[in-house]
């Protein structure tokens, strides 16, 4: 523990664990002592970690603890290897057991070493085809069994003094790669290895943005649901915790989303932003536009809603009031005859006036709904951009997707290879906001097309409220 050289107040203690899935409750010590680490991180005497090289950044965190005489301080742990090691002096170890994790990895990395001479060799020698494909497939379930048995070397205790193993917190499902690997189950688990009490915790990115371009050096980000969800539930077990929060559960007055235009076939209204389009998994998630226009339309038929906007965007949502205008509506979006409008404020000075980018994106399986630029799997996703306004170290720009990929426009707009500037208030790819910019400064401000029915051209503009 680095014990605070100025020891806070009882009063400068939160009550409560604020939620590691919530990035807008970064304690001020947390991020206090996360701004120190990353100053020491971005020293030449850490240049040997090779963070500012091309994908060598990494995810690190901080722990506030408080030992049993009172005095508080912090941890401090990386994600995954840093440097090519599990170990490394003023760092949280791994949650496994090295004794049980070698014993599986050593016979095993040698066994994957041998799978891929023998690949180079049949395809030095042009052997290809169906022995390629049965190698290929012989190593993928070898390689899925060494992990389940490398898994069983993970044990994660909470504040109750309880030891779940990793494999059973994710049952039935199977824990996705990299579960237990992260800073925070390793920033806990040192904190109850030496009777430490977990106060406050923060993660953030230090260092050049992932080969998926979605992470920002300096931004402090939220635990990832898909690999830490299980783990953190377990481990802050005993310990007065706030919940994850709950996005898409805000309330808003009946006469939302209002209506802007409509005829016998059609309806589009204005969604604010912070209301779901469609329904969530959750019974607390079924506030949304397609529930309350199903309530305002009872003798609607089909589905409603014809396209959908993130939770955090505002503007023009086009819905149906019968199943064949819907389908109508629905065969000219895949057409392209369906022209959007967004406004945004991006966080940042854009280089260029305007411009297409082209960056394929696929759901992050591991951080869900986040999404990832990824070339080789991704599906093929098209912008354009327009810069309006420069001021203040911000841009305004007008953006039109000419794909319809989920939270398209976000990443396009943060990635390194789009335009290098998040979208003022993306909680999930950009900065952190200021109190002022509580909201996602995102809008769909127009909708054009030829009206299915009447055959007459629909151009209809809400304005951003921003």
């Amino acid at each position: 523990m680095i014990p605070f050289a100025e020891q806070p107040s009882p009063a400068d203690l939160p009550e409560r664990f604020p939620s590691p899935f919530d990035r807008s409750a970064v304690h001020p010590l947390a991020r206090r002592a996360a701004l120190a680490l990353l100053a020491e991180l971005s020293s030449p005497t850490c240049e040997s970690y090779g963070l500012r090289a091309a994908g060598g950044g990494k995810m690190f965190g901080i722990l506030i603890v408080q030992h049993r005489d009172g005095t508080a301080g912090s941890l401090r742990a990386f994600s995954g290897m840093l440097n090519g090691g599990w170990h490394v002096d003023g760092f949280a170890p791994p949650t496994f057991s090295a004794d049980v994790r070698d014993a599986v990895w050593i016979d095993g990395e040698a066994e994957m070493r041998e799978y891929a001479a023998e690949r180079e060799r049949l395809v030095t020698h042009g052997d290809a085809g169906a022995q390629l494909a049965t190698l290929d497939h012989a190593r993928a379930t070898r390689s899925r069994e060494l992990l389940q048995q490398i898994q069983t070397a993970y044990r994660f205790a909470n504040a109750r003094g309880e030891v779940r193993a990793l494999r059973d917190l994710f049952d039935p499902a199977q824990p996705p790669g990299g579960a237990g690997d992260c800073a925070a189950p390793k920033l806990l688990a040192e904190a109850y290895r030496h009777g430490l009490r977990p106060i406050a915790l923060a993660e953030f990115w230090c260092g050049a943005p992932p080969r998926a371009g979605d992470r920002h050096s300096g931004s402090f980000y939220p635990a990832c649901r898909g690999k830490c969800a299980p783990i953190l539930a377990h481990m802050l077990g005993g310990l007065p915790a706030d919940p994850p929060p709950l996005f898409g559960a805000a309330r808003f007055p009946e006469t939302e989303p209002l209506t802007v235009f409509e005829d016998e076939w059609i309806v589009v209204v204005d969604k604010p932003s912070g209301m779901l389009s469609v329904p969530g998994r959750s019974a607390q998630l079924q506030d949304c536009v397609s529930n309350r226009l199903r309530a305002r339309y009872p003798a609607a038929s089909g589905q409603l809603v014809v396209h959908r906007l993130d939770l955090d965007t505002s503007g023009l949502l086009l819905a149906a009031k019968d199943g064949d205008t819907f389908v109508a509506l629905q065969r000219l979006f895949s057409r392209r005859e369906i022209t959007k409008r967004y406004i945004a404020w991006l966080d940042g000075d854009v280089h260029g006036d305007t411009g297409t980018i082209d960056l394929a994106l696929r759901l992050d399986v591991d951080d869900r709904p986040r999404q990832i630029h990824d070339p080789v799997h991704g599906k093929s996703a098209l912008s354009q951009w327009q810069v309006l306004e420069r001021t203040g170290g911000r841009t305004r720009v007008a953006l039109s997707p000419l794909t319809g990929r989920s939270h398209q426009l976000r990443v396009h707009a943060a990635h390194p290879l789009g335009l290098d500037a998040p979208i003022v208030g993306d909680r999930l790819y950009g900065h952190e906001a200021p109190a002022d910019d509580a909201r996602l400064l995102l809008h769909a401000e127009a909708l054009s097309f030829v009206h299915p029915v009447t055959g007459l051209r629909v151009d209809i503009e809400r304005p951003a409220p921003f």
